[in-house]
């Protein structure tokens, strides 16, 4: 359900998206401009707003950034066309960049994520958007050697990026990047 709010003489439409699976507020400011509130079922909406009036000076400036900044928005088709494509990308570079540490791991899976570049699964299953093609080398070099490093260490600690270091030494520089990328996940 579509919600308004005028802050500061600007007004935010938002979209509140209840999950049996959130335990807390989430705040997502899309690619496209959309604002999305994910919250517990059992959570009240007054909570998703009052929230989002808190965090409204950090949305206006992530609307005002995607606006100045276009981003390629991919469509569904695109996926099934891809899909195959990027799982042999991403099978021919886990096993280079793998050689490095020598991890064993269950599956690759290439899905359609919104949210995530990767992840890696408590089951040692990796997991990949395939939308990870259409990114420069050196991003998906990054993305590849965090979410295997994930399978040793299953957090971000001082251990974890280390690790990623062993192969991505300039690790750091690469998460800014790939926070400007113009990609659309969603």
């Amino acid at each position: 359900m579509r919600y308004k709010l005028s802050i500061n003489n600007q007004e935010i439409i938002y979209n509140i998206k209840k999950s049996k699976r959130a335990k807390n507020l989430r705040l997502c400011v899309c690619s496209d401009t959309s604002v999305v509130i994910t919250m517990p079922r059992l959570f009240p909406r007054i909570l998703a707003k009052n929230f989002l009036i808190k965090k409204a000076d950090w949305v206006i400036k992530k609307i005002e950034y995607y606006k100045k900044h276009k981003r390629i928005v991919l469509s569904s088709s695109d996926y099934l066309e891809k899909k195959e494509q990027a799982r042999k990308a991403l099978s021919k570079k886990i096993k280079e960049i793998n050689k490095n540490y020598n991890f064993k791991f269950n599956k690759i899976a290439v899905r359609n994520q919104k949210t995530r570049w990767g992840s890696c699964s408590s089951k040692r299953n990796l997991n990949f958007s395939y939308k990870i093609i259409y990114l420069p080398a050196e991003l998906q070099d990054y993305i590849i050697t965090h979410e295997l490093c994930h399978l040793l260490e299953f957090n971000h600690s001082r251990k974890f990026w280390k690790l990623v270091a062993k192969t991505i030494p300039d690790y750091s520089r690469l998460r800014k990047e790939l926070k400007k990328q113009g990609i659309s996940l969603g």
